[in-house]
């Protein structure tokens, strides 16, 4: 789906993501990164939301935590990382970024603790008592105070199978006098995911149960004299969603796939972010009328039902083939994609195959791969990285 958007926005990086693989440079199962539309793309998110006051925090988990890409998205304006897990905070924070929020989605172990609290995260996200006293005993040995987010909900909100957590909205008030009442830690404000989502009905984004939820804690906590909090609404975020988290009276947001103009509303709608990632393959043999190619990084976030994956295959840009693709279910290792081969077409072995779809890249055992000067057309490879943001010996 997103492979259409990609070679109508961005056909430079299909080009140079198969020159760089013909020319070894680049290898099979790499999610190719146009480092210039990224900072493009953060450059864009940024400035609306200087301009609507919000804070801007980055998720960099979908493209790998690439340290490249990290960089360029700080270029674009946005210095600060949301992490997802302890791994995101490590790398981010090596990359030059500083830590914005940690502990939402997943909450710190309780053996990371002093370590999280080491890296001095702005906020700190816990969805109870307990979780909050090990991040206040963390920032005691760290010799600070940190700033506490409570994840709040209420009967009727939406969460991914999983995600589910928090604390009762309806006890905010006693859970920010608890948060407060800890030593070397305070209640700063509240949090939720997702505050919005993408409607495939009406192919636009649309406000979640949970948004509502930070509303009305929110307007209880000035009533009680708590007026300088923090509303963190992450969820679909993008240059056009943040007007309306801002008149919800969001003060944090965190964009993630729109930095690579990969959320489910850009394959609809042409919005300010350009595509910026795609995934190159490499066809390894063939076999009953298919050519096979390698995987290692074919997990297409499930954002929209099932449809058609299409490929574009060749050996030169300016000489390709749009296939058919078959990838593994997702209970299924995915050593192969398959593609469908007409009988007048002929595909080589070794040739570039290139994916557009919805990445998340720390879930694979993929490379990462950074390109800049694409807007100029002087494209070079930043550096090649592990899935986790480590780095690789590639081709040694």
């Amino acid at each position: 789906m997103f492979l259409d958007v990609l070679r109508r926005r961005n056909p430079a990086l299909i080009d140079a993501a198969i020159a760089f693989h013909q020319a070894g440079q680049l290898p099979a199962n790499t999610y190719v990164l146009d480092l210039d539309a990224i900072t493009a793309n953060a450059r864009s998110i940024s400035t609306e939301a200087s301009r609507l006051g919000l804070i801007p925090f980055a998720m960099t988990k979908q493209v790998g935590r690439n340290p490249d890409a990290c960089r360029a998205i700080m270029d674009g304006g946005i210095e600060a990382s949301v992490a997802v897990d302890m791994a995101c905070a490590r790398v981010t924070t090596r990359a030059g970024m500083r830590l914005g929020h940690l502990g939402h989605l997943v909450q710190v172990p309780q053996a990371e603790a002093t370590a999280a609290a080491a890296m001095q995260p702005d906020y700190w996200t816990i969805f109870s008592l307990d979780k909050a006293r090990q991040a206040a005993a963390a920032a005691a040995s760290a010799e600070r105070d940190q700033a506490l987010l409570a994840r709040i909900y209420t009967e009727g909100d939406e969460f991914y199978s999983g995600h589910e957590g928090g604390f009762p909205a309806q006890d905010i008030l006693a859970v920010a006098d608890d948060l407060d009442a800890l030593d070397s830690a305070h209640f700063a404000g509240i949090t939720t995911f997702p505050a919005l989502l993408f409607d495939p009905q009406t192919r636009s984004v649309r406000r979640t149960r949970n948004l509502a939820t930070l509303e009305q804690a929110a307007a209880r906590l000035r009533e009680n004299g708590r007026t300088d909090i923090q509303i963190n609404g992450a969820g679909t975020t993008s240059t056009q969603t943040l007007s309306a988290l801002a008149s919800a009276g969001v003060t944090q947001v965190e964009p993630g796939h729109a930095l690579t103009g990969t959320t489910p509303w850009h394959a609809v709608n042409d919005l300010p972010e350009r595509p910026a990632v795609c995934y190159l393959s490499e066809v390894s043999h063939i076999y009953g009328g298919r050519a096979y190619c390698f995987g290692g990084g074919m997990y297409v976030d499930p954002v929209f039902p099932p449809y058609e994956v299409r490929a574009i295959v060749g050996r030169e840009p300016s000489s390709t083939t749009t296939l058919d693709a078959t990838l593994p279910p997702p209970q299924a290792i995915d050593y192969y994609g398959q593609l469908d081969v007409p009988t007048h077409s002929t595909v080589e072995t070794g040739a570039s195959v290139v994916f557009g779809f919805r990445i998340q890249a720390f879930v694979t055992r993929a490379y990462t791969a950074g390109l800049s000067g694409l807007s100029t057309g002087n494209p070079r490879v930043a550096g090649l990285w592990a899935a986790d943001g480590s780095v690789v010996s590639w081709p040694l």
